[in-house]
């Protein structure tokens, strides 16, 4: 049997009076390959944080029986000289002061730190986060036969599938398991959803069939309250008999009527079912005035592209089509948030549609000018009417409390969901987006995708999220060797 290396019993942990997290008992065993999945704010790093002792419970115990490391993004690397030389070697990283790093070269040092010494388990909080491709790949590469204990937060849905062999789902404060990577959970979850709606649809046929029931009661209890009335406006010679047949009459439709109410109980106390959630297809067409006719809105004619000395496009030609979702790929340095920056300032040597209404997400913190609420910063920023608004604020997590927040008040995580929301709702027909998936978790991030699917726009964007690419790039691009190359 598996060792025990992290016990939490009878956990409760609070924040501003919330309880967020309430555990009876969970446990992370010696060869597990754990994998937290859950809203933004569900409690995911609060939980990595009680296990690894970042935290103390409000109620409970956390029993710990191994050496854990752990890693997030706010973390320190380790110093140099404790980091393996061959590894700074494969991961690239400069010698430079870690303030001079790039955000991509800050996580690989401070995964070097870590890989560089062994630990009976890990708890790595979004560890890929500004990886590239490549980085993320090193990254499970060094994971995929680690013989410890691996519990992991990640949005990547690749690095979950590759890596996990249990989900925890955080939700509600409660967490539960499943087993098997990230599409297995997904598997389960669809098996839950078809089975719910089953029981569902039996309980609504169910209750439809007694209330029906009960209805044609009563209106034949109403017929026989109609057939007394005509009863008593005859005259009879023999009046005894009229009175036993009025009695007669009455009884029956008391009867009929007791019979309908019975009915109606047993509607009433059949055990609710509730209908599953259903996520919504939202489309987001293209207002005639700001619809495009050229076919190709952007282009690039013989471009050269430079940051500083290095060349990172020599006399490239490319067409963007119309209505597509274009993604850019490449490793770390390559120039793709460059070019997105060319394009956005009409640089020298890109051609675009005069027409063109560009709206744009970079990896920067948001500020907002004023203080309005999040529903009037939509509203303002759009011509869509209030229940598409509401409709897709809800699909990016924000619930209706949220919808009155102030704007200047929202999380960083908050406002990379609100502008992205505001792109698809907004006065736009050419989207550009820089790693729009950073920082997302992963329900936010298949909200995105659906958005993607039923937005008539052109679409450029960068992303190093290889499962995102593959289910909404029409056209994938990689820049490499100073060109900008269609991928196969």
């Amino acid at each position: 049997m598996e060792k025990v290396y992290i016990e939490l019993k009878n956990i409760e942990v609070s924040f501003l009076g919330q309880l967020v997290l309430n555990i009876p008992r969970l446990a992370v065993h010696q060869f597990d390959r754990i994998g937290i999945v859950g809203k933004n704010g569900a409690g995911k790093s609060t939980l990595l944080k009680l296990l690894a002792g970042q935290i103390t419970p409000d109620k409970g115990q956390v029993n710990r029986f191994a050496d854990f490391a752990y890693f997030d993004q706010l973390s320190r690397p380790a110093e140099r000289e404790e980091v393996d030389d061959e590894l700074l070697g494969k991961l690239s990283i400069p010698q430079t002061e870690f303030k001079n790093l790039s955000g991509g070269e800050q996580t690989r040092l401070k995964l070097a730190g870590i890989f560089s010494t062994y630990h009976e388990g890990l708890l790595l909080d979004e560890p890929t986060t500004h990886l590239d491709e490549a980085g993320v790949q090193f990254f499970i590469d060094q994971l995929r036969y680690y013989y410890g204990a691996l519990v992991l937060v990640n949005h990547d849905r690749y690095v979950l599938d590759e890596l996990v062999t249990k989900i925890w789902e955080v939700e509600d404060g409660r967490v539960t398991e499943y087993t098997g990577n990230y599409s297995d959970y997904l598997a389960q979850k669809e098996l839950v959803r078809n089975r719910q709606l089953k029981d569902y649809e039996k309980y609504v046929k169910e209750k439809t069939r007694l209330l029906k029931a009960a209805e044609e009661k009563m209106k034949k209890a109403e017929k026989v309250t109609q057939a007394n009335k005509r009863m008593s406006k005859k005259e009879t010679k023999a009046k005894a008999n009229k009175m036993f047949m009025t009695k007669s009459k009455d009884t029956s439709q008391k009867a009929i009527q007791r019979a309908a109410k019975a009915i109606e109980k047993r509607a009433e106390q059949l055990e609710a079912v509730e209908a599953p959630k259903k996520e919504q297809t939202l489309y987001f067409p293209q207002p005639a005035a700001l619809k495009l006719h050229n076919k190709f809105p952007i282009m690039a004619d013989r471009l050269t592209l430079k940051a500083g000395n290095k060349i990172l496009l020599k006399e490239a030609s490319f067409q963007f089509p119309l209505g597509s979702t274009i993604a850019i790929t490449g490793k770390n340095g390559s120039g793709k948030t460059t070019l997105l920056r060319h394009i956005l300032q009409r640089g020298e040597g890109i051609i675009i549609s005069p027409k063109a209404v560009i709206g744009s997400y970079e990896q920067m913190g948001y500020y907002f000018e004023k203080d309005e609420t999040v529903m009037a910063y939509m509203k303002e920023r759009s011509d869509y009417d209030e229940s598409k608004i509401r409709a897709v604020l809800h699909a990016m997590n924000f619930t209706e409390n949220d919808w009155r927040k102030n704007v200047r008040d929202l999380s960083g995580g908050e406002a990379i969901r609100l502008v992205l929301c505001q792109l698809f709702l907004g006065r736009y027909n050419i989207l550009v987006l820089d790693e729009p998936t950073n920082f997302l978790d992963v329900f936010c991030i298949e909200a995105l995708e659906r958005f993607l699917k039923g937005y008539e726009g052109t679409v450029l964007l960068v992303s190093h999220d290889r499962m995102f690419i593959d289910r909404v790039a029409d056209h994938i691009y990689v820049m490499e060797n100073q060109q900008l190359k269609l991928r196969n």
